[in-house]
């Protein structure tokens, strides 16, 4: 059966004579503007129980999408079950507006819009949708710093719709963080960062849920800021916080997202040890003891170029989303390097050490130590 495409101005008449017209797209699109009588039903909804949502077989039904390609698929498809008076109107939505044809808003509430608004260009990603949405809004994230990669990766995993951001810094703006820590801005000079981080993220999402911690992270409270959380985004600048990060990751079964920057290098990776005993490897995997002091140096003593962090802290945000929505290949087992003078990505393939004294299978937790001592022989 050949299915008719109509013009939008022939669509519209045929509604005007009794024919039913029918939006197939997804509500977050229609969102955005519908036209004027049709009924929304998604495609996915029409095709799995057609005889729910649509009358008599012999009934005069018009469907209409975004640029006529799905209503043309439905339409097919509907065929083929027997609807006999069944059409596609050519264009789609797009052409229905174009023609200066009428187009309406659906009933939505103030979240229903929001949503649908917000984050439409994620609901349109078949590995995020709608479902992988509301799973974000409902994830939970560790940000342990405010600084050169907290800062942008909070500021996207806040745009992205994580429903909860935690962030634990001790440290107030200063003048020299502003060329990097993109969060803050002149005017939170002297203002603790998890606060001034804070304002800016509710300012960016209203609708999320941030705690601010002002506090320095040790051994004393990393278990209380653990409670709960979904992902750990390491943004500290400290061998002793990451070693304590690591251990404490492994003992909750969460996976830490790591990232450091020197002058114009940067590394990231996922350790997962927690949930991957044996098979995906930890920091002390990687770095058995901490290297001399002169051999990593932070930014206050050696500099930074100042979009790296921002490059790292992008990454880091990165793989946090694909932990949270279960998608793509996270860097576990992977430790990716650059150079940005040269910009050149290089990976290094990471195995777990089979007598790693946290991770190594059947390895009992040997509780939290002095890392700053660790650390420093």
């Amino acid at each position: 059966m050949d299915i008719p495409e109509l013009s939008p101005a022939d669509a519209r008449a045929c509604l005007t004579h009794g024919a039913l017209l029918i939006d197939v797209r997804e509500a977050h699109e229609r969102a955005t503007g519908m036209a004027e009588g049709a009924l929304g039903i998604a495609s996915g909804d029409l095709q799995a129980e057609p005889a729910t949502h649509l009358p008599a077989a012999d009934r005069e039904i018009v469907l209409i999408c975004q640029s006529g390609r799905r209503s043309m698929q439905a339409a097919v498809f509907l065929a083929g079950l027997g609807y006999t008076r069944i059409a596609s109107v050519h264009g789609g939505t797009t052409a229905w507006g174009a023609a200066g044809l009428p187009l309406v808003q659906p009933l939505q509430s103030d979240a229903e819009r929001d949503f649908n608004e917000r984050y439409s260009r994620h609901l349109l990603l078949p590995q995020v949708g709608i479902e992988g949405q509301k799973r974000l809004l409902a994830s939970r994230v560790l940000v342990l710093g405010a600084g050169g990669l907290g800062a942008p990766a909070s500021f996207y995993l806040a745009a992205a719709g994580v429903g909860h951001l935690r962030i634990a810094d001790d440290d107030v703006v200063e003048r020299s963080n502003l060329h990097r820590q993109i969060i803050h801005t002149d005017a939170s000079v002297g203002q603790p960062k998890v606060l001034s981080a804070r304002a800016r993220l509710l300012a960016l999402n209203p609708g999320l849920d941030v705690e601010a911690v002002q506090a320095r992270v040790t051994s004393h409270n990393i278990d209380a800021l653990l409670e709960g959380v979904d992902v750990v985004l390491d943004g500290s600048d400290n061998f002793p916080l990451r070693y304590l990060l690591n251990d404490a990751c492994i003992q909750h079964r969460i996976p830490l997202v790591y990232g450091a920057v020197e002058r114009f290098s940067g590394q990231v990776s996922v350790f997962d040890a927690g949930r991957q005993r044996g098979v995906a490897p930890c920091y002390r995997c990687l770095f058995p003891e901490p290297p001399p002091a002169e051999f990593a140096p932070n930014c206050a003593q050696a500099g930074v170029l100042g979009v790296l962090p921002g490059m790292v802290g992008l990454l880091q945000a990165t793989e946090v989303l694909k932990l949270l929505l279960g998608i793509g290949e996270p860097l576990v087992g992977r430790l990716l390097s650059f150079d940005a003078l040269g910009m050149q990505f290089r990976q290094t393939r990471l195995a777990p050490d089979p007598a790693c004294p946290l991770c190594a299978p059947g390895r009992a937790f040997p509780g939290y130590i002095d890392y700053a001592a660790f650390c420093s022989a």
